[in-house]
């Protein structure tokens, strides 16, 4: 794992939402440039990858609900309304709150299987579904998938980012006053959601601290200027097309004396927190045919690899965030 330390500003250029992101979290989908908003074509979520985290998040003993946040966003006469998972801990004395942004790949079991082990670990935890609304009857990410299971992309792809943002100011506000929490609140954010998780950072100075993983930073200068809070960023070593952003935005973050501190994890690949999360693959069984069984060892053998790499990182990676997020 190699750590770099800085007390930092600044920016990144164009950068594209990263391909990789879909391939290592075996996922089927279209996959999108977030600076374009073009869509790419990738492999789509099968539900039955899951599984697992469907399962695990029914086992969970913490409370679990979802809730309908309402406001009224700036120049409209109309309310809008977001849905959001929350799940609380089991403790005794009010928790801070972590606000969790879904990849590009909307919400999922994942998501909220996360956000289960974020209340496991002693926090007020929740997942907006950023596409609330924006299905053909005006529900979410599960309605457009179901429609089309290559809409999600495109959809968030369209998002407005005024919406974004103000969607997640309501949400923050939202958790920050319920009873359970103290108040005080940070962001976290993956693949699409980790580039949102940095750029929110711009957009609210009450966060006290904004955990980035495998997202790129905002490309403006006066952006990074009203950021409040320190970043923390989680990266893969295997991610050449978001690390290559890095040098930039540790340079750019230091000259406008900004607190980052960005960790990569060897080995990893982009998305290493689903993929790390995920059971291990397993071989499959020979069929008599030579050549293909070998082509079987060799891809399981590649893939076991990769998870063990994805594993490793996303362990890492929960101990130095649960340390952090001990200290806020």
């Amino acid at each position: 794992m190699k750590k770099v330390f800085v007390i930092a500003c600044a920016f990144l250029l164009s950068v594209i939402m990263i391909s990789s992101c879909a391939s290592a979290q075996n996922m089927n989908s279209n996959h999108m440039d977030h600076h374009t908003g073009t869509a790419t074509s990738e492999p789509v979520v099968d539900s039955a990858i899951q599984d697992w985290a469907k399962q695990r998040l029914a086992k969970s003993p913490r409370h679990q609900e979802w809730v309908k946040i309402k406001y009224k966003p700036a120049g409209s006469s109309a309310e809008r309304e977001v849905s959001a998972f929350v799940v609380y801990p089991e403790a005794k004395s009010k928790a801070t709150s972590v606000l969790v942004i879904h990849e590009i790949f909307g919400m999922s079991d994942w998501v909220q299987s996360l956000t289960d082990q974020l209340a496991e670990a002693g926090y007020v935890a929740i997942a907006p579904d950023l596409l609330s609304g924006m299905g053909p009857n005006g529900g979410g990410t599960s309605e457009i998938r179901a429609a089309d299971s290559n809409a999600v992309g495109k959809a968030i792809a369209n998002l407005p980012t005024d919406q974004i943002t103000a969607d997640l100011n309501a949400v923050a506000d939202y958790v920050s006053k319920l009873p359970a929490a103290n108040g005080k609140i940070a962001v976290t954010g993956y693949c699409w959601g980790g580039t949102q998780s940095f750029r929110y950072a711009t957009n609210n100075p009450k966060l006290k601290a904004a955990f980035v993983f495998y997202g790129s930073a905002p490309e403006g200068k006066d952006d990074i200027t009203r950021i409040k809070s320190p970043v923390y960023g989680f990266y893969g070593g295997n991610d050449a097309r978001i690390n290559a952003t890095l040098p930039k935005t540790i340079e750019m973050m230091k000259g406008l004396l900004k607190e980052y501190d960005p960790v990569t994890y060897e080995g990893a690949g982009h998305g290493f927190m689903r993929a790390g999360d995920a059971p291990e693959p397993k071989a499959s069984e020979a069929k008599g045919d030579k050549e293909a069984d070998e082509k079987a060892a060799a891809d399981y053998q590649k893939a076991l690899t990769a998870y063990k790499a994805n594993k490793k990182a996303r362990d890492e990676a929960w101990v130095r965030w649960k340390g952090i997020l001990g200290k806020l």
